[in-house]
């Protein structure tokens, strides 16, 4: 099991959330953060970082966002690791 970074990521990308990983899991796109999802070890310790509610358990994502687990599985591999606050893009 993972979580999943969704929708109300995009475009404000807050990185509150990658500073608690205890495994360095997130991953920076241009718009959104990733959750690679062989590395989260489901600690849960991003999701009350998240002032956009963004973070979901995959057994928990609702409907309108489930492309979002195969997008972040697809798109970690292909984005640098953040592990590093930084300013959000709103």
């Amino acid at each position: 099991m993972t979580h999943v970074v969704a929708e109300p990521c995009f475009g404000c990308k807050y990185t509150d959330c990658v500073v608690v990983c205890p495994v360095e899991c997130f991953y920076e796109g241009e718009q959104i953060l990733y959750i690679h999802p062989d590395e989260c070890i489901d600690c849960e310790a991003c999701v009350p970082e998240c002032p956009v509610e963004a973070i979901f358990h995959e057994d928990n994502l609702p409907e309108e966002w489930s492309g979002y687990t195969e997008l972040n599985a697809e798109m970690a591999t292909q984005c640098p690791v953040i592990t590093e606050k930084k300013e959000p893009l709103v």
